[in-house]
């Protein structure tokens, strides 16, 4: 069985340079807990799992992700280095991002290569609005409009899977 807990904070604890005493430390854990973790002969409970994130100062999902994964998102980040900076230039247009989705951008090429930072800002504007569709529709479906919607979505589906949009050799991130 996999044990990418233990993987991932064997994995922390050496970029960090952090011995099992420093971990429980940082932690508040007892040291056998993770042992326990790292040997995968534990189970821990999600509070336990949240404390350990908090102590590493890593989100929870962290702990979970498959180290190739990591390696994919670390290359992601160096080749688009320009993400990063308008990020920091508009941290308005970035509140509240899900992991999943700062991987999506970060992942995103433009036409020859990187994004530009209009492309960043494009992309993530778009998110935004995506996002915030999504919220109303979340709203609206737990309301007595939900038959309504449903509906109307169910029409609109048909109607793309009956004629699909034509792409003619472009990808969405190329349309960027």
């Amino acid at each position: 069985m996999d044990n990418l807990l233990g993987d991932n904070l064997r994995r922390l604890m050496s970029q960090l340079g952090l011995t099992i005493n420093e971990v429980a430390e940082r932690t508040k854990l007892d040291k056998r807990t993770i042992r326990g973790i790292l040997e995968g002969s534990k189970r821990p409970h999600p509070r336990t799992i949240g404390q350990l994130a908090q102590g590493l100062g890593v989100p929870v999902d962290e702990l979970f992700i498959d180290p190739t994964r990591l390696l994919y998102r670390r290359f992601d980040r160096q080749t688009n280095p320009i993400v990063e900076r308008v990020i920091q230039a508009h941290p308005e247009l970035f509140q509240d991002w899900t992991t999943a989705e700062f991987e999506e951008l970060y992942s995103r090429f433009g036409t020859g290569g990187a994004l530009t930072e209009e492309g960043v800002i494009a992309v993530a504007k778009k998110t935004n609005r995506r996002r915030d569709l999504e919220r109303k529709l979340a709203i609206l479906l737990e309301t007595n409009q939900a038959e309504v919607i449903e509906g109307i979505i169910n029409l609109l589906y048909e109607k793309v899977r009956a004629h699909p949009p034509s792409t003619a050799g472009s990808s969405p991130s190329q349309r960027i």
